[in-house]
């Protein structure tokens, strides 16, 4: 209890620091620490073949995503498929086959880090350093550049590109560029998301609709938290894992005689390498992929009690940094308000509900559950990091999932479905701001007036998209869980009964949440689960960033009202959010019911009974 108490109020005193310098950074405005940064930053603007200061709209800033994505995607692919015959090889890791390199790419390019595979036994270094940490330092910043796009739509976008610094001043050292694009402040800050019709220079812009509405430049929203925020941060995080003892060597490891002398093998060699480093990184960025197969529950990847401390608050740290950004970053301090309670709020009861079920239930004293559960830290430590591992898209364990008491593992599901009470960086805040979409829609129809927010209407158009994120989740994650049931062939669980189904729909609900994490009874590796989870993670990455921009930027294009009047809905009040608690519950949780007490709710009763 110590340790939750400790985790949330450090996560809290130091996210809001850190959302203030994340906003600015974001925004673009003149920093202390630009000539510390800059000299990194424009050589690589200039390979990218990019002017910082030019806007994009959001068919431009979708495309440079997917092409970012395509890119990176085939060369990591091509890596894992050929790491024997490259260097950085000492423990002889052997080619990936082609599909198990295919997901394993698409895993952590959707910021998920699934694992069909064992990183200590089937990854070189090279592969480890080049595809896996590399892509658990981009792809974050990836969903914070979109989340943070979004925003800019949904409050009229960037003000126009006047007087915005050119590639060459930037090149020569000159000021950095802005958010507003020469503008100190954007458009946004000025009037507090909403700018005066007489004052808005973007009429004739949003007369030819959303296409032309500047939402900023993907490359700089991407390579500027990475330099400036990210970077630094893993480091300062992997030189305090590295003095706990985490292994950071670039050396194979050594070689160690069994103590048992009865022991099959007579020699075994002890997997290390540069551990810290990716610990960091796969924690701060709600990645997940260990660099053991077991994860954080080895003691060489988390050897002390302290340790576990610094990784489950590097679980929640930066999406929490993330909410209070808002604030900064929009101006509206009732919206952070909204957003960082709503947030809270369903986080305290997960995890109040999680830490009671391992440790207090009437199934916690069962010795069946102690399976794969690490003794060094106990129940409670377990159930804390297994809650916040789900409220965001992390995915990392300190304990075996597959062996949490099933009401556990009720909880584990349902932040999963979510997928918004902390979420991945980035990610998490756009699943968020779908909610409030609908739940704005919803107050709307209650309330028999046209849905409104920040003084634009949400009509037919925007619905529509909504509704296509509402029915893909419960049309992938049912219909492929289905389907892999109905064919034990390829099912591969370990457990036919209620727990098998759990195993399946967990899979399943972690692919699509982008998390990783998994009931490891399940036996994964095999081409059905690697083919179907690729598909699932693709689902659930791409259509839940790219939709709420495009759903934005028709918003932002759109004439804003000149003032409230009586009958507006206030969204930045405590009955609102609890509207907004009320459509999440119902969209997430209620419509997934049946698969939730035919898994763990019968798993729970049966073990209860027994």
């Amino acid at each position: 209890m110590i340790e939750f108490f400790t985790v949330f109020a450090l996560a809290i005193a130091l996210g809001w620091p850190l959302g203030r310098y994340l906003a600015a950074v974001m925004r673009g405005a003149p920093m202390r620490v630009d000539r510390l940064f800059g000299w990194i930053e424009r050589p690589l603007y200039r390979l990218f073949g990019t002017d910082p200061a030019r806007g994009m709209d959001w068919k431009a800033y979708a495309t440079a995503f997917l092409a970012s994505n395509v890119v990176l995607g085939g060369i990591v692919w091509i890596v894992l498929m050929t790491q024997a015959w490259l260097p950085f090889n000492p423990n002889e890791a052997p080619n990936m086959r082609w599909d198990l390199a295919l997901h394993t790419m698409v895993s952590f390019l959707t910021n998920t880090n699934q694992q069909h595979y064992s990183g200590q036994a089937q990854l070189s270094f090279l592969s480890h350093a080049m595809c896996i940490t590399g892509l658990q330092v981009v792809t974050p910043m990836m969903g914070l550049a979109l989340v943070v796009a979004t925003l800019r739509g949904l409050f009229g976008g960037r003000a126009p590109a006047g007087d915005a610094l050119s590639a060459s001043s930037v090149a020569a050292g000159a000021r950095p560029w802005m958010a507003g694009q020469g503008d100190p402040q954007p458009a946004m800050l000025r009037h507090g998301g909403q700018q005066p019709d007489s004052m808005d220079p973007r009429r004739a812009m949003q007369q030819s609709g959303a296409a032309d509405l500047d939402v900023g430049n993907y490359w700089a929203d991407v390579l500027r938290p990475t330099v400036r925020f990210m970077l630094p941060l893993a480091l300062a995080w992997s030189l305090l894992l590295t003095w706990q003892g985490v292994p950071a060597t670039l050396q194979g490891g050594p070689v160690a005689a069994p103590v048992d002398a009865q022991a099959e093998m007579a020699a075994q060699k002890i997997p290390l390498g540069p551990v810290a480093p990716m610990v960091a990184i796969k924690q701060l960025g709600t990645n997940g992929g260990g660099w053991y197969g077991p994860n954080s529950a080895v003691p060489l990847e988390n050897p002390t009690p302290f340790s576990n401390v610094l990784q489950t608050l590097a679980l929640i740290l930066v999406p929490v940094s993330v909410a209070f950004m808002v604030s900064p970053f929009t101006g509206r301090r009732k919206f952070t308000a909204l957003v960082f309670g709503t947030m809270l709020g369903m986080s305290l009861v997960s995890t109040g509900l999680a830490m009671w079920s391992e440790a207090h239930s009437s199934t916690a004293a069962d010795i069946a559950l102690m399976e794969g559960k690490e003794v060094r830290f106990g129940a409670e430590a377990s159930a804390l990091w297994a809650t916040l591992t789900t409220q965001t898209s992390n995915g990392s364990v300190n304990s075996m999932h597959d062996s949490l008491a099933p009401l556990t593992g009720l909880v584990t599901i349902g932040n999963m479905l979510v997928n918004s009470t902390w979420g991945g960086i980035g990610c998490g805040l756009q699943q968020f701001l779908v909610y409030l979409l609908l739940a704005v829609f919803l107050a709307g129809l209650m309330t028999g007036r046209t849905p409104e927010l920040f003084g634009r209407k949400i009509e037919a158009g925007e619905v529509k998209l909504l509704a296509v994120l509402v029915v893909l989740q419960p049309l992938v994650l049912l219909g492929l869980t289905a389907l892999a049931l109905a064919v034990p062939s390829i099912t591969g669980n370990s457990n036919p009964s209620f727990h098998g189904i759990s195993q399946v729909f967990y899979e399943y609900t972690s692919a699509f949440a982008n998390n990783g994490s998994g009931f490891e009874g399940l036996g994964d590796a095999t081409y059905w689960w690697n083919l179907s989870c690729v598909v699932v993670l693709a689902l659930g990455r791409y259509p839940a960033l790219i939709i709420p921009l495009v759903i934005a930027a028709r918003l932002g294009a759109k004439r804003a009202a000149v003032a409230d009047g009586p009958g507006t809905l206030q969204v930045e009040t405590p009955t609102f959010a609890l509207t907004l608690v009320a459509v999440i519950v119902i969209l997430t949780l209620l419509q997934f019911m049946p698969a939730l007490v035919l898994g763990p709710v019968a798993d729970h009763l049966s073990l209860a009974m027994s």
